[in-house]
């Protein structure tokens, strides 16, 4: 009887381990989710852009994805698609400004920016490349200077 009972727990246990299957990792806590969107390379705009498409699966993280793209300078300009590297500047900027940690995070979300409208230039060559390296230089420099301003941070009412 003990032998046939140990047979049927050792089946039912092993039954379960095998249908529960192994085990899902809690998501990231919210800071290392923020820092993962936010970094210099292609890998981490890709995976932001990949997470804005689908804001509903993050909503309990709280981020605010609001954005007013490239403030008072045009969204695309001369042509040049820059709006979804202000996208994600704005997402960043706000970010960290409600996380309390802006200050020591806005170098590395402006060259983050920087580094998104390069990698749109890229796509370019020759004197349009030149042109969209030399428009995004300039933005860059704007937010570098005047990216804790209301006009550029998103907070001036319009």
């Amino acid at each position: 009887m003990r032998r046939r009972l140990a047979a049927v727990v050792a089946t039912t246990v092993t039954g379960i381990v095998a249908f529960a299957g192994p085990a899902v990792a809690a998501p990231a806590d919210k800071p290392q989710v923020l820092s993962s969107w936010t970094q210099t390379g292609a890998a981490s705009y890709n995976a932001w852009s990949a997470a804005r498409s689908a804001q509903g699966s993050w909503a309990a993280y709280g981020f605010d994805w609001s954005t007013d793209y490239c403030s008072s300078s045009p969204d695309n300009p001369f042509g040049f698609p820059f709006q979804n590297a202000c996208a994600r500047h704005d997402f960043g900027y706000r970010n960290y400004k409600a996380a309390g940690s802006f200050s020591t995070n806005k170098p590395r979300l402006d060259d983050a920016f920087y580094n998104d409208l390069k990698r749109v230039c890229s796509a370019y060559s020759g004197v349009k490349k030149t042109s969209c390296d030399s428009t995004a230089w300039t933005y860059y420099q704007a937010v570098k200077a005047f990216g804790t301003s209301p006009a550029v941070d998103g907070s001036a009412s319009v």
